[in-house]
C-alpha cells in the first residue's frame, strides 16, 4: 500500500497496488517552536464559531463557515496532479454537459495540461490561506477563486512536504472571511464536515464522523493522521474538515481508495500540526525541526527482554552520527531513550515527532537504559537537515534511473555525504522502488556516492555486468534503510 500526491487532482488516493500516486497526500506532526494564533490578523470578523450546541442539521454551521473556503488552481509543468492516474476526464462527458445545461461550470483539469485543483481555507482576514503541498508542489502559477466567485493571483508563502502543507496568499483591499482551527483535539465519534473543490465543484460539503487517530500511513516519522468516514474526493486536497462548531479540526489530504474514487474513508492533517506548520511558514517561509543525530528502531518484547527492560517501550538507538548532538553528550549505539524532558517514549514514531517538535538549539533532558541502569543526560539539539528548492543547488543534468539528484553538500552544509533527490519521475525506473523526494542516497551497490555524477557512473559500471537490478543504501531523517531498482 503506497500514497502518491501527483495521483489526483489536487488529491492522494491510498491505493491498494498502486503507488504513491494513487492515493492523496498527508502528514502530521511534529515541527519546530512555535504557535499560530489564528487567525493572523485581527482586522476582519472572524467566524463566529463557539459556544455553539451540537446541531440537528449542519446549515446554520455551512452558512458561516463556507464563504471563507477556496478552490485551488495551480498550473504546472506538464500533467497536472493527477499524473497517470487520470484518463480523459474526472468527469463523464454527460455528466460535465448535464451539468452545465443547469449552469455550473465545473473546472476540468482535462481540458488544459497541467493543471491541478485542489482547495484551501483563510486563517486571516489579510489573505493567508492553508493548502497542501502535493496541490501546489511544481506549480508555475497558483490561482485562488474565493466562494463569491472573485479569481486572485496567489503567492506561494511556504511549503513544508513532510507534513504536506503549504502556506499561500492573496493580495486583497478586502477583509476576507476566515476560520479558526480547534483547540482540542475531535473526539472519536464526533461529527465532522469536509468541505472542498472535488472535481471542480467548490464549495462542496459532506459529512461524517471521526472514526480513529493517530493512523501511520507510511509516509515518514511525522505523519499522525486523523481518519474521518466522509465523501472525500479528488481535488478536496488542502480542504478543511470542520467539527459542529465551525472550527478547523483537520486538512483534508489523502483517501483510501481501491478505485480512485471516495469509499468514504479520508485522512486529515490534525490542526494542532497545521498551527506549529503554518506559524514557522508565515514567520520565515521554511519548518525547521529539533535534531539529536541517531538512527533508531522499535522495541520489541524479545528485545526489552534481552535488555531486562521491564517494559515494551521506547526507542532503540541503533547508530549514532559522529559529531551529532547525541554523540557528544555521550549517547551510544545499544541506549534505549526512554523519555524526554520526563515524559515517558512510546515507540520510535513519537520520539521522533517529540524532537521534530522542539525548537533546535533547547537542551532536553533525556531518560536512557544503558546495561541495566537508568542515566539522565541533556542534549542540545540541532537542526534537522532541510532539503531546499531543487532550483538553488546544482541537480544532475540528465535524471539518472528517473532520479533528479543533488549533492548532499549543496543542499545543506550538516550533510557531508551522499546525494539528495530532488525529484522522481513517474515513468522511471526507481518509481516503485519506495523512495522519496528527500531522501539522501548513501551508496549504491557497495560503493559511496556524493555527487549526481557517481551515481550515474555507478549505474553503467552495474549494467555493463548484466545486472538487472541494483540496491541503494538511503537515509531518510533519522532512519536509513535500502531500495532495489530494476535496471534492465
Amino acid at each position: 500500500m503506497t500514497i502518491d500526491p501527483a495521483a489526483c487532482n489536487g488529491a492522494f488516493c491510498l491505493g491498494v497496488g498502486h503507488r504513491f500516486r494513487t492515493l492523496i497526500c498527508a502528514t502530521a506532526v511534529a515541527v519546530g517552536a512555535g504557535c499560530l494564533e489564528v487567525g493572523l490578523s485581527a482586522q476582519a470578523a472572524e467566524v463566529d464559531a463557539v459556544g455553539v450546541a451540537a446541531p440537528t442539521g449542519f446549515a446554520d454551521i455551512i452558512e458561516r463557515v463556507r464563504p471563507a473556503v477556496v478552490r485551488v488552481r495551480v498550473k504546472t509543468e506538464g500533467r497536472g496532479q493527477s499524473g497517470d492516474a487520470r484518463q480523459a476526464s474526472p468527469l463523464p462527458p454527460a455528466f460535465d454537459r448535464f451539468l452545465r445545461q443547469f449552469g455550473i461550470a465545473p473546472d476540468n483539469p482535462s481540458q488544459e495540461p497541467g493543471l491541478s485543483l485542489g482547495a484551501g481555507f483563510f486563517l486571516s482576514g489579510d489573505g493567508y490561506i492553508v493548502t497542501n503541498n502535493h496541490v501546489v508542489a511544481g506549480g508555475k502559477s497558483v490561482e485562488v477563486k474565493t466562494d463569491d466567485g472573485n479569481v486572485y493571483p496567489a503567492k506561494v508563502i511556504g511549503t513544508d512536504p513532510p507534513t504536506d502543507l503549504a502556506l499561500i496568499k492573496i493580495a486583497t483591499q478586502a477583509d476576507q472571511p476566515y476560520v479558526r482551527l480547534a483547540k482540542a483535539e475531535p473526539r472519536i465519534g464526533e461529527w465532522v464536515l469536509p468541505i472542498g473543490n472535488p472535481f471542480g465543484l467548490g464549495g462542496t460539503v459532506t459529512a461524517g464522523i471521526v472514526s480513529a487517530k493517530g493512523r501511520d500511513l507510511g509516509e515518514g516519522p511525522y505523519n499522525d493522521f486523523i481518519q474521518i468516514d466522509a465523501p472525500v474526493n479528488e481535488g478536496n486536497s488542502g480542504g478543511p474538515t470542520f467539527n459542529v462548531r465551525g472550527e478547523v479540526v483537520g486538512v483534508n489530504t489523502a483517501i483510501y481508495s481501491p478505485s480512485g474514487g471516495s469509499i468514504g474513508v479520508a485522512f486529515d492533517i490534525p490542526a494542532e500540526t497545521v498551527r506549529l506548520v503554518v506559524q514557522q511558514l508565515k514567520d520565515k517561509g521554511h519548518v525547521t525541526r529539533g535534531w539529536i543525530g541517531v538512527e533508531m528502531q522499535p522495541v520489541t518484547p524479545t528485545i526489552a527482554e534481552a535488555l531486562g527492560l521491564q517494559k515494551t517501550r521506547g526507542a532503540l538507538i541503533a547508530q549514532v552520527e559522529p559529531n551529532g548532538p547525541a554523540a557528544k553528550q555521550g549517547i551510544e549505539v545499544g541506549d534505549v531513550i526512554t523519555s524526554v524532558n520526563d515524559r515517558d517514549v512510546k515507540d520510535t514514531r513519537e520520539l521522533a515527532r517529540t524532537i521534530a517538535s522542539i525548537a533546535p538549539d533547547t537542551s532536553v533532558k533525556f531518560g536512557l537504559f544503558r546495561s541495566g541502569q537508568g542515566k539522565v543526560v541533556m542534549v542540545r539539539l540541532g537542526e534537522l537537515p532541510r532539503v531546499t528548492d531543487a532550483k538553488a543547488v546544482e541537480t544532475s543534468e540528465n535524471a539518472v534511473l528517473g532520479l533528479t539528484l543533488a549533492s548532499a553538500r549543496s543542499v545543506s552544509a550538516a550533510w557531508e555525504n551522499g546525494v539528495v533527490i530532488m525529484d522522481i519521475s513517474p515513468e522511471g525506473a526507481a518509481a516503485d522502488s519506495g523512495l522519496q523526494v528527500g531522501d539522501v542516497i548513501l551508496s549504491i551497490a557497495g560503493q559511496p556516492a556524493n555527487t549526481p555524477a557517481d551515481v550515474g557512473r555507478i549505474v553503467d559500471e552495474v549494467r555493463a555486468r548484466s545486472k538487472h537490478a541494483i540496491l541503494l543504501r538511503f537515509r531518510r531523517g533519522e532512519m536509513s534503510g535500502f531500495a532495489a531498482i530494476a535496471i534492465g
